[in-house]
């Protein structure tokens, strides 16, 4: 019984460790993609096309 909290602990420290740096990095990369990226370019959707093709 000992040795399996002993593992579970340890498992556990090691998930813990690995979602902190893990976060740490994604903030730091989304900090420098939103600062890399300029005004970008939204093209409008053509809804009213008035040309209906056949189904069948």
């Amino acid at each position: 019984m000992i040795t399996f909290f002993t593992i579970f602990l340890v498992l556990i420290g090691v998930n813990a460790v690995m979602m902190i740096v893990s976060m740490r990095n994604v903030t730091k990369k989304t900090k420098q993609k939103v600062s890399e990226k300029s005004t970008s370019v939204i093209y409008p959707l053509d809804l009213s096309t008035p040309d209906y093709k056949k189904a069948v």
